[in-house]
């Protein structure tokens, strides 16, 4: 198939990732996305705006939506967009749908490690599925500018390169520019690790500590993303990239980001509960917190960003405290 051909893109979640990324697919295939809300399937379908989880930004016509699983069945790639904790559940409900019949190339593209196994998400696939055609689409992109069909780069991770390329070439459009990595280790490492770093350049901000104090957080963050993504198998390199640093840029300085803005409430003294209840939206870097700060201890990878920011967010340690502490830490070479 080359990249001229129309494919059929089954997308499942409709949220404002999914719902994005479906808009923006629909410029040259036919999509279909998947949501459990009928009030979204019908906002969608009827008036071409996903009302709940993306709002006054008007979608294609062409867009389907639909609240049946087996309306996917004839997809030429399967989008999953749920957030890690639903993956394996999902992945379970296409196993169940799919039955005897090989399952379509997917393409996930949550960010974070799964809830208590601490597992990527390629290792959830394969748990679940075997080895089928995968793929992980990370980089940096805001839900609103790729609706919007602004100009974004992201990174396709496959332990199949070849792969990873042709997924490129099918998903690309005039302004959704893909590049392929044969690491997918490295590519949901820099995706799931930069959320936590988010938090804590947000709780910076909102105790007004400074440029200064932001750039040098962000800086030591990708030192720690890097010591854990090659302690996992992935490679430093890849974190240079769109998926590590790109992404790290964006969600730890743009205001659009979910992550950054936990951080912000946390840093002026807010709870972690009314954080979560104002914003109304999953912000993978919180349950990623916790799980990072976990593997940190279990894999011995000296990661002190990363737990400072689960010790706030599970209430053992007030945002200026964590500061104080990161800052009197023994002096190293860096």
């Amino acid at each position: 198939m080359n990249h001229a051909a129309r494919l059929n893109i089954g997308v499942l979640a409709a949220g404002a990732w999914g719902t994005a990324l479906a808009a923006n697919w629909a410029q040259r295939h036919n999509v279909c996305i998947w949501a459990r809300e009928p009030e979204v399937v019908a906002s969608i379908n009827r008036d071409h705006i996903n009302h709940q989880f993306l709002p006054k930004i008007a979608l294609p016509i062409e867009l389907k939506a639909t609240g049946d699983m087996v309306d996917l069945c004839s997809s030429d790639v399967l989008i999953l967009a749920t957030p890690v904790a639903a993956l394996r559940v999902t992945l379970q409900a296409l196993k169940s749908l799919y039955g005897t019949r090989p399952v379509p190339p997917l393409v996930w593209v949550c960010k974070g490690f799964e809830p208590k196994t601490g597992l990527l998400p390629h290792q959830v696939v394969r748990e679940e599925l075997g080895d089928v055609a995968a793929a992980a689409l990370s980089g940096p992109s805001f839900a609103q500018e790729v609706a919007r069909h602004m100009p974004t780069a992201v990174t396709l991770g496959s332990g199949d390169l070849a792969l990873a390329e042709k997924l490129a070439d099918w998903l690309h459009t005039p302004n959704l520019r893909l590049y392929a990595s044969g690491d997918v280790v490295g590519v949901e490492v820099g995706g799931a690790v930069k959320n936590v770093l988010a938090i804590a350049t947000g709780i910076c901000d909102g105790l007004s500590l400074g440029h200064n104090a932001r750039a040098a957080l962000m800086t030591r963050g990708i030192a720690e993303i890097g010591r854990l993504c090659e302690r996992l198998g992935g490679h430093r390199e890849t974190l240079m990239g769109l998926s590590g640093l790109g992404d790290l840029i964006l969600t730890c300085t743009g205001d659009l980001s979910r992550n950054r803005q936990v951080g912000l409430a946390l840093g002026q003294g807010k709870s972690l509960e009314e954080t979560l209840a104002a914003l109304g939206h999953v912000a993978e870097g919180v349950g990623t917190a916790r799980e990072v700060a976990r593997l940190s201890n279990e894999l011995q990878v000296d990661m002190p960003i990363a737990r400072a920011v689960a010790a706030v967010m599970a209430g053992e340690l007030k945002a200026q405290d964590a500061v104080a502490q990161l800052m009197s830490r023994a002096q190293r070479a860096e």
